[in-house]
């Protein structure tokens, strides 16, 4: 018998450095965490002004009527569900909406729930 090789873990979602932020692969992307990210209004909220951005949006661009902790938990879950992909971008963390790796996997999904949100936001005078 041989002896076992070493197989490095293909860990995607670690950090690599202090500065880089975990995201999962677009094959770790599971509907159940993306639906869950998308059911607070905070997060819906900021979704949706990142799907009508041209580009990043630096988390302090986001006037959200909550504490700044708070905040910060809205963009770790929209990161950690594979809603949003953040860097740091000199002292400024960007986000971006992974549009790609969403239509991807759920074809349709993310248009018809900014869809519906712009509807419902309409109907509710918000």
């Amino acid at each position: 018998m041989g002896v076992p090789q070493e197989v490095e873990p293909a860990v995607s979602s670690l950090a690599v450095s202090s500065r880089d932020l975990p995201h999962p692969a677009s094959g770790e992307i599971r509907l159940e965490d993306l639906l869950h990210a998308l059911s607070d209004p905070m997060r819906l909220r900021i979704v949706r002004e990142l799907a009508g951005a041209p580009g990043e949006l630096s988390c302090s661009y986001f006037d959200l009527p909550v504490t700044k902790s708070t905040t910060t938990h809205h963009f770790r879950v929209l990161r950690e569900s594979g809603v949003i992909r953040q860097v740091y971008r000199g002292t400024a963390k960007m986000n971006g909406l992974r549009r790609d790796d969403l239509d991807a996997l759920f074809p349709g999904l993310l248009d018809a729930l900014l869809d519906a949100a712009a509807r419902q936001a309409v109907r509710l005078g918000a």
